[in-house]
């Protein structure tokens, strides 16, 4: 049987891809905000796990993967457009973690993804 947080991260997962498939239409990116959540999924538990919590492989993986993926500024404007308001959705994320994930990753990103970030500029 699956744990507890493994449940409520998928619960957190789809009830995020209900609620912000509508952010991105499919004609001006290629990737589906829905796509982008699943893929960093894995960083949830990082991102709101207490002190001294590692980032897990499978959430680096995922920001690689969507950064790989993020070729054009519309795509990224996106993407950052997706994280954001994921993000404001999530109880008790750490936003000093959520903006520094990326380098923890080893993703090299001229931007900090936090709630108040401004993904048009």
């Amino acid at each position: 049987m699956a744990s507890p947080l493994v449940l409520q991260v998928t619960c957190v997962v789809v009830v995020l891809m209900v609620g912000f498939g509508h952010i991105m239409p499919s004609a001006e990116a290629a990737i589906p905000c829905g796509s982008v959540q699943l893929a960093v999924a894995p960083c949830i538990s990082y991102l709101t796990g207490p002190a001294g919590t590692k980032v897990p492989a499978p959430c680096c993986n995922g920001v690689k993967r969507v950064n790989d993926q993020s070729k054009t500024t519309p795509d990224r404007q996106a993407v950052c457009s997706c994280l954001k308001n994921t993000a404001l959705r999530i109880p008790g994320i750490n936003v000093p973690r959520l903006a520094a994930l990326a380098g923890a990753c080893g993703v090299n990103l001229p931007y900090k993804v936090t709630p108040s970030i401004d993904c048009n500029t």
